[in-house]
C-alpha cells in the first residue's frame, strides 16, 4: 500500500497543528503582534523563499513532464512573491541584505539537502511546505489590516487549489516509490513540520516594540 499525503495528515496531527497553528498567526489575527515580531517574520520568509525557490527549480528539473504545468506555474508565482516581499520590505523601510538566523538557515539547508532525496521525496516535502503556509494563514480566519494582504496571498482560494494539486503529484510519485523512499518521505514530512513550527516561534521569540 503506498503512502499518500492525507495519510501523512492523519499520522501527525499533533506534528501538523503545530506547524500550522501558533501564536504569531493569531495575533496577526487580532492585530497584537509587535512590529519587531513581523518585521524579523518578513525579511527572514523572504531569504527563506530565495532558497525556496532554489528548490522549485530543482524539483522541477526532476519531474516527470506531466508535472510540469504545475510546478511551472508555481514558479511564476513564485517570482511575483519575491517582488512583493521585496515591496513590503520598502513599506517598513526594512533591509533584505542580512543574514540568515540560525532556524532558517537549518530550514534552507534542509532544502538544498532534498536535491540528493528521490522525486517522490522532494515532491512530498514541497506540497508539506506550501501546505503549511496555506494552512497557516488559512485556519485563524479574517485577520485585520495590515495583516490580511498577507493571509490572503497564501490562504486564497487559488492557492489552496494549487496546493491541492501539489498533493496529487505528491501521491503519484509515492505511488510507484519503494518502500525505502516513502519513508524517506514520511521523514521529510515530519522535519518540514517541525522547521515550520521553529520558523513561527523564531520571529514570536523577535525582541523590540
Amino acid at each position: 500500500m503506498s503512502l499518500t499525503c492525507a495519510q501523512l495528515l492523519q499520522k501527525y496531527p499533533q506534528l501538523w497543528q503545530e506547524a500550522t497553528v501558533h501564536p504569531f498567526l493569531q495575533q496577526c489575527k487580532t492585530g497584537e503582534i509587535r512590529p519587531s515580531q513581523f518585521n524579523t517574520w518578513l525579511v527572514q520568509d523572504y531569504l527563506f523563499v530565495v532558497d525556496f525557490t532554489r528548490l522549485a527549480a530543482r524539483l522541477l528539473a526532476a519531474s516527470p513532464v506531466e508535472h510540469f504545468d504545475t510546478l511551472l506555474a508555481g514558479l511564476g508565482a513564485i517570482k511575483a512573491e519575491l517582488n512583493w516581499f521585496r515591496e513590503k520590505a520598502e513599506e517598513r523601510s526594512l533591509t533584505l541584505n542580512t543574514a540568515k538566523q540560525p532556524t532558517c538557515e537549518t530550514y534552507c539547508q534542509f532544502m538544498a539537502e532534498l536535491a540528493e532525496q528521490p522525486y517522490a521525496v522532494q515532491a512530498t516535502a514541497f506540497w508539506a511546505i506550501e501546505y503549511a503556509y496555506n494552512q497557516g494563514w488559512q485556519l485563524p480566519g479574517a485577520m485585520t489590516p495590515p495583516y490580511d494582504e498577507f493571509a490572503d496571498r497564501w490562504g486564497n482560494p487559488g492557492f489552496t487549489v494549487y496546493v491541492q494539486l501539489l498533493a496529487q503529484q505528491a501521491d503519484d510519485a509515492l505511488q510507484v516509490a519503494p518502500e525505502a523512499v516513502q519513508q524517506q518521505a514520511e521523514q521529510a514530512f515530519q522535519t518540514v513540520a517541525q522547521l515550520e513550527k521553529e520558523f513561527w516561534q523564531m520571529a514570536f521569540n523577535a525582541e523590540g516594540p
